[in-house]
């Protein structure tokens, strides 16, 4: 992937840097051919872009078949739905507001990746050959509701559950009267949408995200360079969700972002992101003060390889803090191979490794991007974790 942003060296900026291998298979790893890889990548990049300028055509193309069903029912029961087939309508004006805001978000993101511009229309159908699958459409979807965690007042008590600890536990080992803080290195694997590693820079870090979906990548450069106010844009985060509605205004829920702007209040350390798979991106041995992940250990295939690389790229006397789930992404993945160790096994192989643990808290209630309306409400009791690196290992 090429790179975002990277005119600025500026801390203040939440520039991407170039990797290999995002949101999925860039090209066959045993693959020696650069024009190859470069064209495979080219396709997938095209392929996100088009799930994004499709998303007002797919989501009212959804409303339409409702609305065709609807038709379909007896008279009386039509007059019945009255106020519901209001609400649809209510609901394409909605996505067009989501819509519009996701042309901003992507409007420079050709450039960005130095890929050409393929001029698609927003509203228009798919083109032949191009083959977009509800999945790619669902991750747009995800990509709104991660907006409203990361970067809205209205995810705020997550973001409290989930980044807060790290940040503070942080904050305290690299005690600011011991440490020059703009040399401590913090990387943060799975960064999402950048404000966990904006709010660590704050504190004065050197702090680098790493992500892999090209989702959050077009989405997290959007809000870190391009949003210059607080609550820029608005967006319509639950108008997909049609179930455990207690009201109409609760699908209808605007949720402006971002409540803060990284543009106008830049943070004190620096600040970057790298695109690209985790493993295979970090291989410098005893290069990181301090490894931090918040929902991620369980997005690996298999959990060992990502312990052990957390282990090599930290310093010795580094940390590692993790706070998150056992969930295993891969676990009922068809075709895909799939290791999902108890936390009481992943502890043990954890110590074999040869890292202390400094602290280990289970029970840790946390959320992620939940509606806080919606009649169903469910919770992780996540694990907390910190781990040291010793001395001379």
């Amino acid at each position: 992937m090429r790179a975002m942003d990277s005119s600025s060296s500026s801390s203040s900026k939440g520039h991407v840097l170039p990797a290999k291998g995002v949101d999925e298979p860039m090209a066959d790893d045993t693959s020696t051919d650069p024009i190859e890889d470069m064209e495979e990548e080219r396709k997938n990049f095209f392929k996100i872009i088009a799930a994004f300028k499709y998303y007002k055509h797919s989501s009212v193309a959804e409303l339409k078949r409702k609305e065709c069903f609807l038709q379909t029912l007896p008279t009386s029961h039509q007059k019945m739905l009255t106020n519901y087939q209001e609400h649809l309508q209510n609901l394409k004006r909605c996505i067009d507001v989501n819509a519009q805001v996701i042309k901003q978000i992507i409007q420079d993101a050709n450039c960005l990746f130095q890929n050409t511009d393929h001029n698609i229309e927003p509203d228009q159908q798919p083109v032949d050959g191009l083959k977009l699958r509800y999945q790619d459409f669902q991750k747009v979807q995800i990509t709104l509701k991660q907006i409203f965690r990361d970067w809205s007042e209205h995810g705020k008590l997550e973001r409290d559950q989930c980044y807060s600890p790290i940040v503070e536990e942080i904050t305290k080992f690299f005690d600011p009267k011991k440490y020059d803080l703009s040399k401590v290195k913090i990387l943060v694997p799975g960064a999402g949408l950048g404000r966990l590693i904006y709010e660590l820079a704050c504190q004065g870090f050197y702090c680098e995200g790493n992500e892999f979906s090209l989702f959050m990548l077009i989405a997290s450069n959007f809000v870190l360079n391009r949003c210059v106010i607080a609550n820029q844009c608005t967006i319509y985060p639950w108008v997909h969700q049609f179930v455990n509605n207690l009201s109409k205004r609760n699908q209808l829920m605007p949720v402006s972002f971002p409540d803060v702007s990284p543009t106008k209040f830049p943070p004190k350390g620096t600040m970057n992101m790298v695109a690209g798979d985790f493993l295979q991106v970090y291989r410098d041995e005893d290069y990181w003060e301090c490894v931090a992940t918040c929902f991620f250990i369980d997005c690996a295939n298999n959990i060992i390889e990502f312990v052990e690389v957390i282990k090599k790229i930290l310093k010795p006397g580094g940390i590692w803090v993790n706070l998150g789930p056992l969930l295993y992404h891969f676990s009922d993945v068809p075709y895909e191979g799939s290791i999902e160790p108890t936390y009481e096994d992943l502890l043990e192989i954890i110590r074999s490794l040869g890292f202390v643990i400094l602290k280990n808290e289970t029970n840790v209630v946390t959320t992620y991007s939940q509606n806080p309306s919606s009649m169903h409400q469910s919770h992780y009791n996540s694990i907390y974790l910190v781990c040291q690196k010793p001395f001379g290992n």
